[in-house]
């Protein structure tokens, strides 16, 4: 008598093991592929993001000049409307 010898059922069963172990394996390494995928992608996408804050960062870096900008503007707006009342008046006076 063999001692070492699997009856059929055994056979299978190692069999079965062995191929359930190599679908588990290829689907770790599907998985860990496109988790290695997608953190790639997820990297770059944070390296744009990034570039563009330190960009805007870089933009709006003057903004103490917002507040002079618009007194300028609400200068050149009140001037504007004195002359357009201005001329309002003459050109009425000319007309008649």
């Amino acid at each position: 008598m063999d001692l070492l010898a699997l009856t059929d059922t055994q056979e299978n069963l190692w069999w079965g093991l062995i191929i359930g172990g190599f679908v588990v394996i290829v689907a770790v390494v599907a998985l860990l592929t496109m988790l290695v995928l997608l953190v790639r992608t997820i990297e770059r996408r944070v390296e744009i993001i990034k570039g563009t804050l330190e960009r805007a960062a870089a933009n709006t870096g003057d903004t103490a000049l917002i507040a002079e900008t618009a007194d300028g503007v609400d200068a050149v707006l009140t001037e504007g409307l004195e002359h357009h009342l201005f001329l309002g008046r003459v050109l009425d006076k000319v007309r008649s």
